[in-house]
């Protein structure tokens, strides 16, 4: 069975990985890169590993959900879903995939893995947690409230109801296809201005 799911696993992250190339939307590429690294987080929990999962699930989720709100903040078309083209100089992508998969699994296969098993009483999670956050704690609390103030920031920049009015106001978005009809939600008519008390 678990050779079973980290099979499953594998499958699914290889092919959610292969779909951030295949998408024609930042924020989609954003999404299908954070469903491959869960897939491998999953890998790790099945296989005993669940502190490097679980941290592997977490902070990917979390990075990816901050990239995909850049987009929406940054992007020149509406929240990055406008077709665009992902991939760029293809020949050198592939290229440079094919040697880092064919490095990636030379170094792999060829690596003798450990023969001394841990105890079964070793308290390897508080270990592992104290190598990797013992003396950079106060970072990565820092680095948390840093990246929440940027995602309160980047929703209230990327709002509709901006300081001066309405953003959309006079806005016209671009078309799926040349020439073709506004894509996404059209602006209302009047601008979204609302006056109260039949003051003008």
């Amino acid at each position: 069975m678990t050779d079973l799911i980290v099979s499953l696993l594998a499958a699914f992250a290889a092919w959610t990985g292969w779909r951030v190339f295949r998408v024609d939307s930042m924020v989609r590429a954003s999404f299908s890169l954070m469903l491959s690294f869960v897939a491998v987080g999953g890998i790790g929990v099945v296989l005993s590993a669940p502190y490097i999962g679980i941290a592997t699930i977490f902070m990917m989720a979390v990075e990816m959900m901050v990239m995909a709100i850049f987009m929406v903040m940054f992007m020149m078309n509406p929240a990055g879903l406008n077709p665009m083209v992902m991939v760029h100089q293809h020949r050198i992508s592939i290229a440079a995939g094919l040697l880092a998969a064919t490095g990636l699994g030379v170094a792999i296969l060829s690596t003798p893995l450990p023969s001394n098993p841990v105890p079964a009483e070793a308290p390897v999670v508080a270990q592992l947690g104290h190598e990797l956050l013992g003396p950079s704690m106060l970072i990565f609390e820092t680095a948390g409230v840093t990246l929440l103030a940027t995602m309160i920031g980047a929703v209230i920049l990327s709002s509709r109801r901006g300081r001066f009015g309405a953003a959309d106001e006079g806005a016209r978005p671009p078309g799926l296809d040349p020439g073709g009809p506004p894509a996404g939600r059209r602006p209302e008519s009047g601008g979204g201005h609302h006056h109260h008390g039949g003051h003008s």
